[in-house]
């Protein structure tokens, strides 16, 4: 009921519960009682005093009732994660579709930009795969790009995954990502803190970064501009006394910049899974695994794989590569085909190709 009140974010409402200890005092407070809570709205104030609005609060009931795995979690109750509430902002409720018990396993955020290129979302794939084959649970936030391939990596591996929403629990945003988000629930669980039928707002996304952060005992930024969310919740889990890990890239790339900069700043710069489980507590019995090849790359015949090295990782031209190699036109556009059935490389907007592994 608290969670409807209109004008009243997650620090009012922990302010609230503090202050009256339990929901039902808060909503039989006096107005001027709740008028001393620091930065109240009067709207929020009328509305507590009015009452709950039980056709609202019906909605999530209803929703929690329509099948089983769907939980709501308030701070008192035993399966809300004790890391989450060491944040500054913890928030007061949270809807769960899924496994409730993998919000207290071990976990790894792994979230980047929405543009991501290839090999970005190749290596977010690989490493999340890695990670997950440990027994480590990838945290993300359900968006294009970085986050899908990270969440997409765990599956991959057997592995389990969280994505934490931005959304409603009823929702889905991007609307592209609606299977992967069925696929998620099944083995994993989907999270928010917003009540059912909360649009994706603008104003929500950053909102739930300190989630995924909160929830993991360290974030890895794959790819970020200097502009980018991800540095928001690197920020965050830097706050929170997270490990911050960032994948360095090419100096030319601008979603390399956020990265470099993390870096500069003292991220753990990260170019295999070792740099991450080096900088994990020791304790956490992670099963052992084996890095190995991407098996694309490892089925490459020996002349790919200079064609390969003639591309690089930067987004090239096919002029360029016939340049480079001192083959013919018609003999790379052959080879370049066959590399991008095989997803070694991809191409890119403008009729480029960039290596993805």
């Amino acid at each position: 009921a608290l969670l409807r009140v209109p004008g009243i974010g997650s620090l009012t409402l922990n302010r609230l519960l503090s202050r009256f200890e339990s929901a039902e005092a808060v909503f039989s407070a006096t107005r001027s009682a709740l008028g001393e809570i620091p930065q109240i709205p009067q709207k929020a104030v009328d509305q507590i005093i009015t009452g709950p609005n039980l056709q609202q609060i019906q909605q999530d009931l209803s929703w929690l009732d329509q099948q089983p795995g769907r939980t709501l979690l308030h701070r008192g109750h035993p399966d809300y994660p004790s890391l989450l509430l060491e944040i500054h902002d913890p928030p007061p409720v949270i809807f769960v579709n899924g496994d409730v018990s993998l919000l207290s396993r071990p976990q790894l955020a792994i979230v980047g930009s929405r543009n991501a290129t290839a090999s970005g979302v190749a290596f977010a794939r690989e490493i999340a795969a890695q990670l997950a084959v440990t027994g480590i649970v990838i945290t993300s936030g359900l968006a294009t790009g970085i986050d899908a391939a990270a969440h997409r990596g765990a599956l991959q591996a057997t592995g389990k995954t969280i994505a934490v929403t931005g959304t409603g629990p009823d929702k889905t945003y991007p609307a592209s990502n609606r299977k992967l988000a069925e696929e998620i629930q099944t083995t994993g669980a989907l999270v928010s803190e917003y009540p059912v039928g909360t649009p994706p707002l603008r104003e929500n996304f950053p909102r739930r970064n300190r989630i995924i952060s909160g929830l993991s005992l360290g974030v890895l930024v794959v790819e970020a501009g200097l502009q980018s969310g991800s540095l928001i919740t690197a920020r965050l889990a830097l706050e929170q006394g997270r490990e911050v890990f960032a994948v360095p890239g090419s100096v030319r790339q601008p979603t390399s910049r956020g990265c470099h900069r993390l870096i500069k700043q003292g991220a753990k710069l990260t170019d295999e899974l070792s740099d991450i489980l080096d900088e994990l507590p020791n304790g956490l019995n992670l099963l052992p695994t084996a890095v190995t090849p991407h098996p694309a790359a490892a089925n490459t015949t020996a002349a790919q794989q200079v064609l390969l090295e003639k591309i690089g990782y930067d987004p090239i031209s096919m002029d360029t590569v016939v340049q480079r190699s001192g083959l013919t036109a018609a003999e790379v556009s052959s080879m370049l085909l066959q590399l991008e059935v095989q997803g070694v490389i991809a191409h890119t907007p403008g009729g480029l190709y960039q290596r993805s592994c």
